[in-house]
């Protein structure tokens, strides 16, 4: 799995998986874009991994996404794998979720992801290379409580995913998804005991899983190990969905 090199760009790289992502890619040689919201958490990453490259960007400003690719593009000198792992969660029971909380997790999700592969496809193009991977989630194929706008954001991001990966196909590009389950992070640390007890007994594997687990799979299908899996989503999440 011979990533040595490889432009990458990663979005959402201060949480949890973002987090693990660097790691992988860092760990794998690859030259790494990460970006995030919050500069402090990007300064801690810059800190912990010198060879990366940082960037703050926020992806609800869609006029300027285009901007932004050609700005890392330029940086290094080509873009070979984009990962968009960025997205945020505004929970509510659906008649009580309200237009714009809907509309904000959907531009940045859905929206922004889109345009995020988009624009890099311009890129890729040129070269007739490129390997995108595109973070769903569980909740995108079973739904959940409270979850109506990120489930569909989720969901739309493997349709759209689909219809790419039929259009540049043939130009060498594989456009694929993961779709983790619940993960250990420090969301899921808040979780209150006895429910995490209730939500690991759903899951066959019997636990959480971690960053890494996502992280793996997203370094296989950024690599030429999987260039005839194309318009996939793989499902990470230890037996407790299964399509």
């Amino acid at each position: 799995m011979n990533l040595k090199n490889k432009k990458v760009l990663i979005t959402g790289s201060t949480g949890g998986i973002g987090n693990s992502l660097v790691e992988k890619f860092n760990s794998l040689e690859s030259i790494i874009v990460a970006t995030g919201t919050n500069e402090q958490k990007l300064s801690n990453l810059k800190k912990k991994f010198p060879k990366i490259h940082t960037e703050k960007f926020e992806l609800n400003q869609h006029d300027k996404i285009e901007e932004f690719i050609d700005k890392v593009d330029k940086k290094l000198e080509g873009i070979d794998i984009l990962v968009n792992n960025a997205g945020i969660t505004l929970d509510n029971l659906s008649i009580r979720l309200t237009e714009e909380n809907w509309k904000k997790v959907l531009d940045i999700n859905l929206t922004a992801s889109f345009l995020m592969c988009k624009h890099s496809i311009k890129k890729m193009l040129k070269k007739k290379y490129g390997k995108i991977i595109n973070i769903t989630s569980i909740v995108g194929h079973t739904g959940n409580l409270g979850q109506a706008n990120y489930a569909a954001s989720k969901a739309g991001i493997v349709a759209f995913s689909k219809s790419l990966s039929i259009e540049y196909a043939k130009k060498n590009i594989n456009i694929n998804c993961v779709s983790p389950g619940f993960i250990k992070t420090e969301m899921t640390d808040k979780i209150n005991e006895e429910f995490k007890k209730v939500l690991i007994s759903k899951i066959p594997s019997g636990d959480l899983g971690t960053g890494e687990d996502v992280s793996n799979c997203v370094a296989f299908l950024a690599s030429d190990m999987a260039k005839y899996i194309n318009g996939e989503t793989i499902h990470v999440n230890g037996g407790m969905y299964m399509s």
